[in-house]
């Protein structure tokens, strides 16, 4: 590995790590904390508590789907497609934030976005990981 390609692999390990730690703690929150400590929070979890316990359970996966396939190089692909979730939950976020109203509130989804771009990008094509025993 070339030390660029080693300097992108670290990267997208920050970023594999960081991304998955958020969505991971995000999860924790919109399943365990109680619904109205949540809606101080998060206004919008009042109208939607379907959707806070759907979105913690998508979070929790996408953060376990991040990291764990390639720490332990079974089938590392998963990261990826990983990652690609993440991006889809985040326009999905970041569409319903703009509908309700409340633009002001998608900036962790638009950098959450951009690491979940990233990582999809490098790790499918610039520094993919090879499963064990291949």
């Amino acid at each position: 590995m070339s030390n660029k390609s080693n300097t992108l692999h670290i990267l997208l390990w920050v970023a594999q790590i960081l991304l998955s730690v958020s969505l991971v703690g995000g999860s924790m929150v919109k399943l365990f904390l109680p619904a109205d400590e949540l809606a101080v929070m998060w206004p919008w979890t009042a109208d939607n508590p379907s959707l806070v316990k759907l979105t913690g359970i998508l979070d929790l996966l996408a953060g376990i789907g991040l990291v764990v396939p390639s720490l332990f190089r079974i089938r590392p692909r998963l990261t990826i497609f990983a990652a690609y979730g993440t991006l889809v939950l985040m326009i999905a976020a970041i569409t319903f934030h703009v509908m309700r109203g409340e633009a002001s509130q998608i900036g962790a989804n638009i950098f959450f976005a951009i690491l979940a771009a990233f990582i999809a990008w490098g790790r499918q094509t610039k520094v993919p990981l090879v499963s064990k025993g291949t």
